[in-house]
């Protein structure tokens, strides 16, 4: 017997709360990568770190935040926790291998495609292995073209959201980036959904896990307090907000890391005039 599915039981809340989210984890998360490309004095792995668990986070709260609102009418639904939240340790890595590219190759060529196609992936894996620690009397079945699509935006999107992240351009084009990446979140997530259909068995077997209410305050504790804290981070750094580097580097351009125009000079001893031979009055230098 196929499922009722409803992804919407509590209408557009759960859905712009979780676009919200994802954007707010994209926007720490972005502004976190591009701050390596303002100043040649920050301490790189750390500030990317921060940012790749800012993103991952924001996706992981975001799909939980939107699976509130996910229902079959016919049987209940719980979470298996190992699954669920490995979901979240595959996000922060997958997406912290892409955002270790772009921070350290720049936004731009080979570098852009390669960390925005790790990062949709990233996301989109987030997404099926969060399904995959969904319990129910039932079997979950998706439809493979589908399924296609909403890695193919989240991909894209990624990259979208790392080519503006990298303009180095202020505070629009962070909070555009950010709002490109909540997109590529959420494209995926709804497209997804809709690749799956429920078949539910006949015996009606209680199933083990925990229903999305008792999921929902381990999942506020952790990563909605590190994007709190993540935030704070950002918030007390200047450059962080305004998006402008304190000196002019060397090299304006998108994606690439600034220096400082620094030029040392060698001291060296003045040069004393040397008389050249072959002028009159004047003698070749004899060897002795």
């Amino acid at each position: 017997m196929r499922g009722t599915v409803d992804g919407f039981t509590y209408g557009l809340v759960t859905p712009v709360v979780a676009y919200l989210m994802a954007c707010l984890g994209g926007a720490l998360g972005l502004r976190c990568t591009t701050r390596p490309m303002l100043v040649a004095q920050s301490w790189r792995p750390g500030w990317l770190a921060l940012g790749s668990a800012a993103i991952g986070s924001g996706i992981w709260t975001m799909h939980f935040v939107a699976m509130m609102g996910f229902t079959v009418k016919e049987a209940p639904i719980h979470y298996d926790k190992t699954l669920t939240f490995a979901s979240l340790g595959v996000a922060i890595v997958m997406v912290g291998v892409g955002i270790f590219i772009v921070g350290y190759r720049g936004a731009r060529g080979t570098a852009l495609f390669t960390g925005g196609t790790i990062t949709g992936l990233g996301v989109a894996s987030m997404h099926y292995l969060g399904m995959a620690g969904m319990r129910l009397n039932g079997k979950l079945e998706y439809n493979t073209l589908t399924v296609a699509a909403s890695v193919v935006i989240a991909m894209v999107a990624a990259t979208a959201a790392l080519w503006a992240a990298g303009q180095v351009r202020g505070f629009a084009w962070s909070v555009g980036a950010s709002l490109v990446m909540g997109l590529a979140v959420s494209g995926m997530h709804y497209t997804g959904m809709a690749a799956l259909s429920v078949h539910l068995h006949e015996s009606g077997v209680p199933i083990a896990g925990d229903s999305p209410a008792e999921l929902l305050w381990p999942m506020l504790v952790g990563p909605l307090a590190f994007l709190v804290l993540a935030g704070v981070v950002v918030m007390f750094d200047p450059m962080m907000v305004m998006g402008k580097p304190a000196m002019t580097p060397v090299e304006n351009k998108p994606g690439v890391p600034a220096h400082p125009a620094v030029h040392h000079q060698a001291h060296r001893p003045p040069l004393r005039p040397v008389r050249l031979a072959g002028r009159r009055g004047s003698r070749a230098p004899q060897n002795r």
